[in-house]
């Protein structure tokens, strides 16, 4: 009898000691793919698994002879073995969001839409069919050309007629001049901001929709080593309702100078709102030179933007990090909501979220109006700057904080869909073993441009619109300041 319960002791002590050997080996090989550690750390690491792993095997299967020790070693193998598949588990969701976030794709979405009145009669895109549509004619012409060859090779005939500015476009359609128009979605939040045509989503409806591809030529230009050379990150926060893939204005502009030897980061924001001359690769399809708000470059990816706040700044980005602030609602949601600090004689109440002073908890749909909201503040889009900086901060407080672990497959996959970087998968992680290496303590440095508010002519409109005139004296200061940061110093030290 004994004798039996010793082979079904052995049996079971070799099983568990196979499921560990497999459980632990998984977990290295995923911790050696990420590549986050050290040598020295690695090794050390896999060291101390295999001696804690291989104790454990000679005492399940050779030298624990009692029940009790025997069920003793079964736990503790099982424990392992549960925590080596779920930090397994947790290493491979690391690597594959820093797989995704890194890896840009080569060409960009843009969606095209003919959009008819709530009222009209017109239900889908064969009933279009003998009816009038309006677009524009100098702005946004490759989205109306897809559109129009689409309708063509579905022998849909439409009277064409052609305008000169989105609002001329809109009073067309809204006079009955038109039946429909035709849209690039990107400018669907332009039309919004229009105080004219704040309800233009519930009084008009998409009957078609067409989509092309635009190339993407955003790449880095990157430092020999990134954990001893400075570098410049532009941060675009994209405003785009589509997907991630598809080119949106850039709501959020702010240019992070990085000194990894003096550990440093100075932030340069730039409003949205700012009057800039376009800039751009061909193939970009900007309007090269033409003078517009600073929001309306992302339209034509975030290489346009890169370009012109490299013209604007005098500097060279080496790398982008763009962020969907559509998604963002997404990553706040399995965040549990994000903190911000209201200061004195900033609360206010909106339709969408309120906020009072001191520190506020917002959920996703909060935190999202909370970033675009300009209309009550007195300072407009700089505050609305401010705030978008408040809601990447209290995100970035959040995914740092150690109440990840509780929810981190689901914060992976949400991070995975809300940000892209032209930093290689490489670079990110030298950063990251950098972190665990030196540990520094990193200075955080904040600056914004300024200009004053005025109305005037932006290209992508075709009219005239609210825009914030540059105040030179600011972005001459930017510039030095980034200059201090990259040369060593500090930023607070440039007056």
């Amino acid at each position: 009898m004994n004798e039996k319960k010793n082979v079904i002791s052995k049996i079971f002590g070799i099983l568990f000691s196979l499921v560990l050997v497999i459980s632990s080996i998984y977990c290295l090989y995923q911790l050696i793919q990420l590549n986050v550690l050290t040598s020295k750390l690695l090794l050390l690491v896999t060291i101390i698994i295999i001696l804690i792993y291989l104790i454990l095997v000679l005492l399940l299967c050779f030298m624990s002879k009692g029940i009790v020790s025997k069920i003793i070693c079964i736990l503790l193998a099982a424990l392992l073995s549960v925590g080596s598949g779920i930090g397994g588990y947790y290493i491979s969701k690391t690597g594959g969001a820093l797989n995704k976030i890194t890896s840009v794709t080569k060409n960009a979405k843009n969606t095209v839409s003919i959009l008819v009145k709530q009222s009209s009669d017109i239900k889908d895109k064969k009933s279009l069919n003998g009816f009038s549509v309006g677009y524009l004619r100098n702005i946004g012409t490759a989205g109306s050309a897809a559109m129009l060859e689409d309708l063509n090779k579905s022998n849909i005939k439409m009277e064409q007629k052609q305008y000169d500015s989105m609002t001329a476009l809109l009073e067309a359609f809204y006079n009955g001049e038109v039946d429909s128009i035709i849209i690039n979605e990107s400018s669907r939040s332009q039309i919004l901001d229009m105080e004219a045509y704040s309800n233009f989503d519930s009084n008009t409806r998409v009957v078609y929709q067409t989509s092309y591809k635009v190339k993407n030529n955003d790449s880095a230009t990157s430092v020999s080593d990134i954990t001893s050379k400075p570098f410049n990150v532009l941060i675009s926060g994209s405003d785009t309702r589509g997907g991630f893939d598809e080119n949106g204005r850039s709501d959020v502009i702010m240019v992070a100078t990085v000194n990894p030897k003096t550990n440093t980061i100075l932030l340069t924001s730039v409003p949205r709102d700012f009057y800039v001359t376009t800039a751009c690769d061909a193939g970009d399809g900007c309007m090269q030179g033409a003078l517009d708000k600073i929001t309306h470059t992302g339209m034509h990816g975030t290489n346009t933007t890169k370009r012109t706040v490299e013209q604007l700044l005098g500097i060279e980005i080496n790398y982008t990090f763009k962020v969907g602030f559509d998604t963002v609602t997404e990553l706040v949601d399995v965040l549990g909501g994000v903190d911000v600090y209201v200061e004195p004689g900033y609360a206010t109440t909106t339709s969408q979220f309120s906020v009072h002073e001191g520190v506020n908890h917002l959920n996703a749909e909060q935190a999202l109006a909370y970033a675009r909201e300009r209309y009550s503040y007195t300072e407009g889009d700089r505050q609305r700057t401010k705030n978008q900086q408040q809601v990447l901060m209290g995100i970035i407080d959040k995914i740092t904080s150690p109440a990840i672990v509780t929810n981190y497959a689901s914060i992976m996959d949400s991070m995975a869909n809300t940000f892209s970087t032209t930093m290689s998968n490489d670079e990110i992680t030298d950063l990251i073993k950098y972190q665990l290496n030196k540990n520094p303590k990193w200075k955080m440095e904040q600056y914004m441009v300024d200009g004053t508010g005025d109305t005037l002519m932006c290209a992508e409109l075709g009219d005239a619109a609210s825009v914030m005139v540059p105040d030179q004296s600011t972005v001459k200061k930017a510039k030095d300041k980034i200059s201090a940061v990259l040369a060593g110093n500090s930023s607070e030290g440039v007056e």
